[in-house]
């Protein structure tokens, strides 16, 4: 729906990202989408069956370094510090939220709610301003 691409299922969790394997402009407005939609779901899920699910979400913008893996069986990856930031972006959230970035909050200003969080650790990069996503204010979505 978002054009977005399934990187990987690690565990119980899920990598996707904009922009690839075609490089086009940095649009995290999809993704936040995508996000706010999983989310709703998840609420829809365990409201209608009463099942005891939490989900974080964290989401980052900038360049990766993209390519395929392997001899016989082959995968599609992305890596760099913006997955990584990323990454720090979900393990750090609150259970229920999007956690997003300065930078994805700054670029979607005016498009969606942020509620600033304030300055965390995040682990290897220091403190860093971080915002709760909230929902889109864009008309077009």
């Amino acid at each position: 729906r978002y054009d977005l691409e399934k990187i990987k299922t690690i565990g119980d969790a899920y990598m996707l990202a904009a922009g690839t394997p075609a490089e086009r402009p940095i649009e995290p407005q999809r993704v936040c989408l995508a996000a706010l939609e999983m989310r709703a779901a998840l609420l829809a899920v365990v409201a209608e069956r009463d099942a005891p699910l939490e989900m974080r979400i964290g989401i980052h913008c900038g360049p990766v370094v993209a390519g395929v893996i392997g001899q016989r069986k082959f995968i599609y990856d992305i890596w760099g510090d913006t997955v990584n930031t990323a990454s720090r972006m979900e393990s750090t959230a609150p259970e229920g939220e999007i956690q997003v970035t300065e930078a994805v909050a700054s670029r979607l200003a005016g498009r969606f709610a942020f509620t600033p969080r304030g300055a965390i650790d995040v682990k290897g990069l220091g403190l860093m301003e971080v915002f709760l996503l909230g929902e889109s204010l864009a008309a077009d979505r």
